[in-house]
């Protein structure tokens, strides 16, 4: 049941009559589906237990967010340290299988931590081509008396072929320009100049610094222990498909994946075995209907975390 809460907290949770509500809405399947029966749906089951029931390459992007090699409670179920083999092992029992749901131009990003980053590629080489490694700073964490804070998660990046989907403009990230250069007229050289400052667009790279982790008095927080923000999803999402694309999440927990690819414009299926889980994904799905917003990403681009984003109107200025 959920606690009492301040008034400045957002973190969505979940009634009892709530969880009657939305678990209706959840599906589980029992057989081979078709594609059609399964979009924009959770499906409140165990991987394992359905995987030989999904449609063939029907999948344009494939984001796994598994529980990382530690021990830990996710309501109901809890995982158990491994060794790095038999870590490596557990995710190719799956990976195989989630393979054959994907399209032959799609793409995958695999999350994991600094330890799980050992077991990882050992099983992605077989079966991808892996492309790269994004580092992103967590910067929430405990401190450490005799090793080093963990403060960052990497997100490996694979695809199936060589032809795949990859937007870059889609995912720049706005700046400050701390040195800002012009050219011999005195035009911005590789900048805007905007009411709120000087700006510039950046590509993107494999090191994300600009992603704050849910917490309270954010809109997308809820209870789930491990849960991606909207932004970094949404990162994944716009680079690696088109609108209309299908995403789907094995690992769903919360339900971030598929609340971003609706906000998107994109088709979902989630797979996650808690009841409560599943019922807060449909919860934010409902409520993504009228809360499109994502955090730190507007007018088309991503900006920096703690900065607040206002709308992009360049401004030309010379040097008198």
């Amino acid at each position: 049941m959920p606690k009492s809460k301040s008034s400045r907290n957002k973190t969505i949770r979940l009634t009892r009559s709530e969880i009657a509500e939305f678990s209706k809405k959840t599906i589980k399947i029992t057989r081979p589906v078709a594609a059609k029966e399964i979009l924009n749906k959770t499906i409140n089951q165990d991987l394992f237990s359905i995987l030989d029931y999904l449609p063939t390459k029907f999948v344009d992007l494939l984001i796994i967010d598994p529980p990382y090699n530690l021990y830990k409670k996710f309501n109901t179920n809890s995982f158990r340290e491994k060794s790095v083999h038999d870590y490596a092992d557990w995710i190719e029992s799956f990976i195989v299988g989630l393979k054959r749901i994907l399209k032959p131009d799609s793409s995958l990003y695999f999350c994991g931590d600094w330890h799980t980053s050992i077991s990882i590629p050992l099983v992605l080489e077989k079966y991808f081509i892996i492309r790269n490694r994004i580092t992103w700073e967590r910067e929430k964490g405990r401190g450490a008396k005799r090793n080093w804070k963990n403060s960052s998660e990497d997100i490996w990046f694979c695809t199936m072929a060589n032809k795949f989907t990859f937007n870059t403009d889609s995912v720049k990230l706005k700046r400050k320009v701390l040195a800002p250069y012009r050219d011999a007229n005195g035009d911005p050289k590789d900048w805007r100049a905007d009411s709120e400052g000087d700006f510039r667009l950046t590509h993107p790279s494999n090191i994300w610094n600009d992603i704050s982790v849910p917490f309270w008095s954010m809109p997308e927080n809820t209870e789930h222990p491990t849960q991606k923000p909207e932004k970094l999803i949404a990162k994944l999402i716009l680079a690696s498909t088109r609108k209309g694309d299908t995403v789907f999440d094995p690992f769903l927990g919360s339900g971030t994946s598929s609340v971003v690819a609706k906000k998107l414009g994109r088709k979902y299926v989630g797979v996650e075995m808690d009841k409560y889980y599943a019922c807060l994904a449909e919860k934010r799905l409902e409520e993504a209907d009228s809360k499109s917003i994502i955090q730190g990403y507007k007018d088309g681009v991503f900006w920096e975390r703690n900065s607040v984003p206002f709308s992009i109107k360049p401004q030309r200025k010379k040097i008198q």
